[in-house]
């Protein structure tokens, strides 16, 4: 049942389970990648603790797999904190969509559920902030399920070996992609929306083209950031709702 209100912005034991039942059936598709990553970890010489600890507190399957490239005696440390920023700066546009719901949260609680957005959960819980109904247990008890999965397969990865060593060749490296997809054409539609995902875009592809290599993500996230706190649809707050009560 729709809400609104303060009732959008509800966070508490039920619905963080919800949102995590709501998340686990997809956690197979992570947990694959995860064991690929813990593999490839141990191939390219990383400790087993070093492996398990990245994954725990990283939690981003492709950052992590660009740093295993990076990876040797003398670690680069400033071009690995760049590889990650850049991409992970999608998180960018990810934060300034949430921004109507998390402000209403208190800081700790609102920096703390960023701490598992990833884009699976992110993409449900705006689906379900879409349909007026409150998205944050999503958002976390989701992001706990898939940091769950993440870390549980990179557990197997490197103390079971190959148990997943290529995940293209089952094509699960495509099935995380046709589920945003789906999410994304089953929300609901406004001109605000389509704005910031346009600009995004449209600045990512010109990145692709004409600047320097996996910079188009750090510019797209940028671009579809700004434009999205710009236009973004006006999430209904306690104080505008007691506006519209005075005003009848």
């Amino acid at each position: 049942m729709a809400v609104v209100g303060s009732e959008l912005y509800r966070l508490n034991k039920l619905l963080v389970w919800q949102g995590f039942k709501q998340l686990a059936p997809i956690g197979m598709f992570v947990a694959a990648f995860g064991a690929a990553f813990g593999l490839a970890a141990t191939q390219a010489g990383l400790a087993d603790s070093t492996t398990l600890t990245m994954s725990m507190l990283v939690f981003t399957g492709t950052a992590q797999f660009a740093i295993l490239d990076l990876w040797g005696p003398e670690l680069p440390l400033f071009t690995i904190l760049l590889t990650v920023f850049a991409i992970n700066s999608r998180h960018l546009l990810m934060g300034a969509t949430l921004y109507p719901w998390l402000r209403h949260l208190p800081p700790a609680q609102r920096y703390g559920v960023m701490l598992v957005v990833s884009d699976a959960n992110w993409a449900m819980a705006m689906q379900t902030f879409n349909r007026k109904e409150p998205g944050l247990g999503v958002l976390l008890g989701g992001g706990i399920a898939l940091w769950l999965y993440w870390v549980l397969g990179t557990w197997l990865g490197v103390y079971f070996g190959n148990v997943i060593s290529n995940p293209k060749a089952f094509g699960i490296d495509m099935v995380m992609a046709c589920f945003l997809l789906a999410l994304v054409l089953d929300t609901q539609k406004s001109l605000s929306t389509f704005i910031t995902w346009v600009v995004a875009a449209t600045a990512s592809l010109l990145a692709y083209w004409y600047l320097p290599e996996n910079s188009h993500v750090i510019v797209g996230a940028l671009a579809g950031g700004i434009a999205g706190t710009m236009v973004i649809d006006k999430t209904p707050t306690e104080e505008s709702l007691g506006e519209e009560k005075n005003e009848h």
